[in-house]
């Protein structure tokens, strides 16, 4: 059974930080990419950042590039999403997610889904 579960949100103010965490299990990182998405008040998740380990590459949003990094340690199976400089604008709730396929923006073309963590970021 595949499981993702976020946490390490939490409220904080402008130019503050936080260490997002994804224990992740049930598949195999090799053949998954694992991605960081937020979902503001509304339906749409934004793709904020992306490990593909196949391609050795971390793909990053325009409104975070500079200021997240997304990291892993498989042999903990666990992702990370160090937010630094935070803004207001990145209050959201923080999900991870799986899939077999690549880094797509599409969030509804993601199969792997787990609970979100709230991050407010006050001015």
């Amino acid at each position: 059974e595949v499981q993702l579960q976020a946490s390490g949100g939490g409220s904080v103010q402008a130019g503050g930080f936080l260490r997002l965490s994804c224990v992740a299990s049930g598949f195999s990182f090799d053949d998954h990419v694992i991605g960081w998405f937020r979902q503001a008040p509304g339906p749409e998740r934004e793709q904020v950042a992306c490990i593909s380990s196949s391609e050795g590459i971390t793909y990053y949003s325009n409104s975070v590039k500079g200021r997240f990094t997304a990291s892993s340690d498989y042999a903990r199976n666990m992702v990370y999403l160090q937010m630094n400089s935070l803004k207001p604008e990145d209050t959201a709730n923080y999900h991870c997610a799986a899939d077999q396929t690549s880094c797509l923006s599409d969030w509804q073309l993601w199969e792997y889904w787990g609970q979100g963590t709230q991050v407010t970021v006050s001015s």
